[in-house]
């Protein structure tokens, strides 16, 4: 088995070659539809809650945030905060049943397909997923009321961007994982404090000094800061390039160290 792995790791036609996960992402999408009433429900019901109990919820007491309704303000960090969790949902809890309990990934490695092209194919699904929450949570705010105009369309392509870099963390942690278990460290003790802290609830630039420090050394806050004046209306900051850089830089360091350890992993 190893031998017949090693082999479909091998590179293809070079033609193909940047293409090559696209059988992965399509047979995904295809699962997916089978499933689009629930998939739906699971990943933007949670989400639209978030947004309707704490926006015009709390959003009562709150009143005003930077100068926006609670609402308004809540509904970009929602978005953000949705592709983080779908695309971290995909690609441990979802991907690793592909992996470890439906061996779907094992069978993909006996076709010319390689463990890289499974990686990058399941980073692009996870991507895909969070456009599709992030699309639908945007068209219930514009429906509210809450988007300021067409230019938070641009929100879509940052979320996807979002999605695929989280994908790929997420993958991580399934290489290394041997039970569902094992995920709940990673929800407790990264995706939750980061989600809080990162200018998703409340704004940043309101928050210790230490905390801000910490929110800007990860991508989410970076995001936030990209989304929030695209749905809102206000001009965006400066640095945009700057905010980009740091999401595609996580992608560029988790998505090759995603492929070495599922490599190992699927070797053993």
């Amino acid at each position: 088995m190893t031998e017949g792995r090693d082999r479909a790791s091998a590179p293809g036609p070079r033609g193909h070659a940047l293409l090559r996960w696209l059988p992965v992402w399509r047979r995904n999408l295809k699962v997916w539809r089978s499933l689009l009433g629930p998939a739906l429900l699971g990943n933007v019901g949670e989400p639209l809650l978030y947004l309707f109990a704490l926006g015009y919820g709390l959003g009562v007491f709150v009143g005003t945030v930077d100068g926006l309704d609670y609402v308004t303000f809540l509904a970009s960090g929602i978005v953000c905060a949705s592709a983080v969790n779908t695309a971290s949902f995909e690609g441990m809890y979802s991907a690793y049943t592909r992996m470890a309990v439906q061996h779907t990934w094992t069978g993909m490695l006996t076709t010319p397909l390689g463990v890289a092209d499974v990686v990058v194919g399941e980073a692009v699904w996870a991507g895909t997923k969070s456009l599709i929450s992030a699309a639908a949570i945007l068209a219930v705010a514009a429906a509210l009321g809450v988007v300021a105009g067409p230019e938070a369309l641009w929100v879509l392509p940052v979320a996807w961007l979002l999605g695929v870099c989280f994908g790929a963390l997420a993958l991580i942690m399934t290489a290394l994982a041997r039970s569902y278990d094992f995920f709940l460290y990673y929800f407790t003790l990264v995706l939750t404090p980061m989600i809080l802290l990162s200018g998703v609830f409340f704004p940043l630039d309101q928050m210790p000094a230490a905390i801000r420090t910490a929110a800007w050394l990860l991508p989410l806050a970076h995001a936030v800061e990209i989304v929030r004046p695209l749905m809102t209306g206000r001009p965006l900051a400066t640095g945009v390039a700057g905010h980009l850089a740091v999401i595609v830089a996580y992608l560029a360091v988790a998505l090759p160290v995603a492929v070495a350890l599922v490599r190992r992993r699927l070797m053993d």
